[in-house]
């Protein structure tokens, strides 16, 4: 869960997310909500993300806002959950 987390918040391609669903939705004003474990069971899920699905959030009265700063500064709006989850990662990674 932290490296997925990592991965979407802040593995970055020319400063924007790695991840193009992620990107999409940054660009559109979304907010990097949760991480769910054995979200996706699918057979394409497993073998695509090892089951794991982030949702995002969109708030509609920053939908504005979190695009321009995504767009402008390369700026990710991400929940409680997800912020934990990165800083974990941070503390605990060798990379």
């Amino acid at each position: 869960m932290r490296l997925c987390a990592w991965y979407l918040y802040g593995e970055k391609h020319r400063g924007y997310a790695l991840n193009p669903v992620a990107n999409f939705h940054l660009q559109n004003g979304s907010v990097m909500w949760r991480i769910n474990w054995m979200g996706d069971t699918s057979p394409r899920g497993i073998g695509a993300s090892c089951g794991m699905m982030v949702n995002y959030r969109y708030f509609l009265e920053d939908t504005a806002t979190n695009s321009a700063a995504y767009l402008g500064t390369q700026q990710i709006q991400a929940s409680e959950q997800v912020l934990s989850l990165v800083s974990q990662f941070q503390q605990n990674s060798k990379l």
